[in-house]
């Protein structure tokens, strides 16, 4: 899958927007790129997960071995269709805890010492992907890595690296407002 390949799928899912936007961490942008509508548009979706499958391969990372994680509510139809890519078992990682049945911040089969890694849509400030990482840390789970859809290059990278974990992005900012 080339990054060509991907902007052209977020494209044609009309997944980036232009005007005066409010972020969820308080900033304001002049550009959204819609998670929804890249996440609901069953082709961009499908390339979504063949990219994130080509990365997790590049890495020599081995399904059976070990787990995605999907953040709440964003990652998860990510981390469906690239564990049904990979044939690689996932589990769903909350922002907060329910307070009703399992109470789990963490849904789903993970064992002691797996090594899991994070899908997320898109990065800002990192802080939603670095709030899975501590809650499958306390689980149990080994997070070294976080894979995304879009960096929009505002800090999540360093913010994650405070965690001691990777950030890898199929797309930058940069990559997909330069390819106009």
């Amino acid at each position: 899958m080339t990054n060509e390949e991907l902007i052209a799928a977020l494209r044609d899912a009309d997944a980036v927007k232009y005007g005066e936007f409010e972020l969820s961490h308080g900033g304001t942008s002049d550009y959204y790129v819609d998670k929804y509508l890249f996440e609901t548009d069953p082709d961009c979706l499908e390339r979504i997960a063949e990219a994130f499958a080509e990365r997790l391969e590049r890495a020599e990372w081995h399904a059976g071995d070990e787990k995605l994680a999907g953040v709440a509510l964003g990652g998860v139809p990510l981390v469906a269709v690239t564990s049904v890519e990979t044939g690689t078992p996932y589990v769903i990682a909350r922002k907060q805890q329910k307070d009703y049945g399992t109470a789990n911040l963490v849904e789903g089969r993970l064992d002691e010492g797996e090594e899991v890694v994070v899908l997320e849509d898109i990065a800002t400030t990192g802080q939603s992907a670095a709030d899975a990482v501590e809650a499958l840390r306390d689980a149990g789970a080994t997070v070294n890595r976080v894979l995304v859809v879009v960096d929009r290059e505002e800090g999540a990278s360093e913010n994650l690296a405070e965690y001691d974990v990777e950030l890898e992005s199929l797309l930058t900012a940069s990559e997909l407002l330069d390819a106009e």
